[in-house]
């Protein structure tokens, strides 16, 4: 992770998140079985793509990833890689989607501002031109950027599926949902500003060529959005781990060889 994400990880640990201070007892997140979990863990291609979709159809028009680019989408692990593009700069699905979003840039030659198609280089934009305009939207609630979330909350992953599908429970007695809050036992507090989001119908799965039809269940839809995130959060973590297994087994085979050869220089040697 670069010192750039990790000064970024740190921030978002000190941001408060978009929610209305109350008293409820906050529940565990339900443990989850993550194909990414653990140092063989690894990212599964097709969830990503779906995870990516329901981020772009549902979470997308409120919350930004702003450390993410475009083209991170098509590097190697990324859902959108292929290896017939080494440069994701150049692959196709990759630019068709940057060229989807309206980016603001500038100055021009006369200093006016102007905006233009997305290309591979740029960073998603934020859906809010500042955090003023944010709040404004939200009832005074900003919402978070999702680019570190999984990173930046205990127990990352199963806490923001928990949350996802926690909506429908009661408020215990002696909590007051005003309008605009909702109660999730799995928000600090229990009241926030973002309702429920991954309804049935939401999000209509596109089946890649040659994949298995998925059905978008409310489930379904928080699992594969998670590991999208989870994947924008540390997007070389299977890169990584694997770099590190290699490294370890090296270790291992210099251990033995330099074991092998202690005993064979002193041999002969009186102790």
């Amino acid at each position: 992770m670069t010192i750039t994400r990790i000064l970024a990880v740190s921030a978002a640990l000190l941001v408060s998140a978009p929610a209305l201070a109350a008293e409820g007892e906050q529940h565990h997140p339900e443990q989850h079985d993550w194909t990414f979990a653990g140092p063989f863990g690894t990212f599964d291609r097709d969830q990503l793509q779906r995870g990516f979709q329901v981020y772009q159809e549902v979470c997308a028009a409120c919350h930004g990833l702003d450390m993410m680019s475009f083209r991170n989408l098509g590097e190697e692990g990324g859902p959108f890689y292929d290896p017939e593009y080494p440069n994701p700069n150049d692959n196709e699905v990759v630019r068709w989607i940057a060229e989807q979003y309206v980016i603001t840039d500038g100055p021009d030659d006369l200093g006016e501002m102007f905006e233009r198609p997305g290309i591979p280089a740029d960073s998603f934009p934020n859906p809010y031109p500042n955090p003023q305009a944010a709040r404004a939207s939200n009832g005074g609630a900003l919402p978070p950027d999702l680019s570190l979330i999984v990173n930046a909350r205990h127990d990352g992953a199963n806490y923001v599926r928990s949350l996802l599908l926690g909506y429908g429970h009661e408020a215990p007695e002696g909590v007051t949902v005003r309008p605009g809050q909702y109660y999730n036992p799995y928000f600090p507090g229990g009241l926030l500003a973002m309702g429920p989001q991954l309804t049935e119908g939401r999000v209509s799965y596109t089946t890649p060529e040659g994949g298995e039809e998925v059905e978008a269940t409310p489930e379904q839809m928080a699992e594969d959005v998670v590991a999208f995130l989870a994947w924008a959060t540390d997007p070389h973590a299977t890169e990584r781990k694997r770099t590190g297994l290699i490294v370890l087994i090296y270790m291992l085979i210099l251990c033995g060889l330099t074991w092998f050869a202690y005993r064979q220089v002193w041999s002969n040697q009186e102790h």
